[in-house]
């Protein structure tokens, strides 16, 4: 099936298929007819599956174009400034050629550039909770016209959360919407909230109940790994010849940055995401990752969630996760859109009760990890690392002067004998005795001479 028989237009089909995309993933094939009749529904499929055009699509298909206002016609609520941009530059790349305005909005960066866009008209917007309401009580944003409505990742906004502001959006919108929800979990308090704000949704899930939830794609490992020998063990994978783009998962800012500053020091191109980055830092990093510029991304969930870059060959959770769908959206970082990945999972000794009930939950296989070192033959044969490898990289010292030089004597700035002072900002060159004379006036009074005494000026008052 191709996305032309699924009743896309047959602009967005040959956009998409510039892209090299040709057919629609089972969610997609389910999902876009239905959303296409303009009825609510709610979308569940694993990680990496294709969830954003599923819902990309039909708003392409239900603008109405030219616009006759300058008011946004759709919403997508994102919970990550990430996600949202990566949603929108999808929808930017289904739409080229169709002259849709899309602006994404989020916070970290300055209100000038998302102000002037909203100004002059857009069709669509794809934003976070924080920034959106910030802009919808200055009045600058405003959901009359919204006539979809999309939340991306829904179960992640209520886990930050964000449920007021997603409530008070949605309040915000016309009650005749089209309302779609997306995620890989489905938790209780989504279902409340679908029952609350959708009419009669028809949920749609992509695969079978007894499907493993994990992509197969993904060849999973799990060591019992001491915290002092994690940095060696990751040193090593990243010597493999296949690991080209990895993506390692932390669990505090603190950990993520010693990480990336621990890789570097080991001769690895590195970068970082965590909360105390500013936005262009954040963006930076991410681009220098999705461009090969840097072998390892190092993060916190933020980055767990929606995050597409394509051909991540490994994820490694050099902290255990803390539940099960925290280590579903993680290793759903590789082994994406049908292509193959690895996830490794360090489990520290205080984490195997945790480690036992993700196992459990997941049907994983994995409920007593290995006791593995960076030197555990088992270890390095099942991740393919090299016998010689020793998680370091050599760096290239830069050669020292040679020994014949002479050094360079340092430029004075003044000549000998004078005195730089200031007087109101003013450079004043003194006068001072010359080197001989100082020196003798400084040195101490033959024995018998007596040393001039200092004369003492008497203030008298009027």
């Amino acid at each position: 099936m191709t996305f032309a028989d699924l009743g896309i237009n047959p602009v967005a089909v040959a956009a998409l298929a510039a892209q090299g995309i040709f057919h629609p993933f089972p969610i997609q094939e389910q999902a876009i007819p239905i959303a296409l009749k303009g009825t609510d529904l709610i979308g569940q499929a694993r990680t990496g599956t294709g969830k954003t055009l599923a819902f990309g699509l039909p708003i392409l298909e239900h603008l109405t174009l030219p616009a006759p206002n300058p008011l946004p016609q759709a919403l997508v609520v994102c919970p990550t400034r990430e996600l949202a941009l990566q949603v929108a530059g999808d929808i930017q790349v289904a739409s080229a050629g169709m002259g849709v305005r899309v602006v994404t909005v989020y916070g970290g960066v300055p209100y000038e550039g998302q102000l002037d866009q909203l100004t002059h008209g857009v069709d669509i917007v794809v934003g976070t909770p924080g920034r959106l309401i910030d802009l919808m009580n200055r009045g600058n944003l405003r959901l009359k016209a919204v006539s979809v409505l999309v939340l991306d990742e829904a179960d992640e906004m209520l886990d930050l959360g964000f449920l007021p502001d997603v409530e008070k959006l949605i309040l915000a919108t016309p009650a005749d919407r089209q309302t779609m929800l997306f995620s890989a979990t489905m938790p209780a308090a989504i279902v409340s909230l679908a029952r609350t704000y959708l009419n009669q949704p028809i949920n749609i899930r992509a695969e079978t109940g007894d499907e493993a939830q994990t992509v197969p794609e993904t060849t999973q490992f799990v060591y019992q790994a001491h915290d002092l020998d994690k940095p060696a063990i990751l040193g090593k994978l990243l010597e493999t010849a296949d690991a080209n783009k990895v993506m390692v998962f932390c669990a505090t800012k603190r950990s993520v940055q010693r990480l990336a500053d621990e890789l570097t020091d080991r001769g690895f191109k590195a970068v970082c995401i965590h909360g105390d980055l500013s936005q262009v830092v954040r963006e930076k990093s991410l681009a220098k990752f999705r461009a090969g510029k840097a072998q390892a991304i190092v993060c916190t969930d933020v980055a767990a969630r929606g995050i597409d870059i394509d051909w991540v060959t490994h994820v490694v959770n050099y902290d255990c996760p803390d539940d099960d769908k925290t280590y579903l959206h993680r290793i759903g970082r590789t082994g994406r859109a049908g292509r193959t990945g690895i996830a490794v999972t360090f489990v520290d000794w205080a984490d195997i009760p945790r480690w036992k009930m993700i196992d459990a939950a997941l049907d994983l296989g994995f409920p007593d990890p290995l006791e593995a070192y960076s030197t555990t033959a088992q270890l390095l044969e099942e991740l393919g690392i090299p016998a010689d490898a020793t998680g370091r990289i050599a760096v290239v010292a830069i050669p020292e002067p040679d020994g014949d030089e002479t050094p360079r004597p340092p430029r004075t700035k003044h000549k000998p004998g004078r005195r730089e002072r200031r007087r109101n900002g003013v450079v004043i060159q003194e006068k001072t005795a010359k080197p001989e004379k100082a020196a003798a006036e400084a040195s101490t009074p033959e024995d018998g001479d007596k040393p001039r005494r200092r004369r003492r000026r008497k203030r008298t008052t009027a």
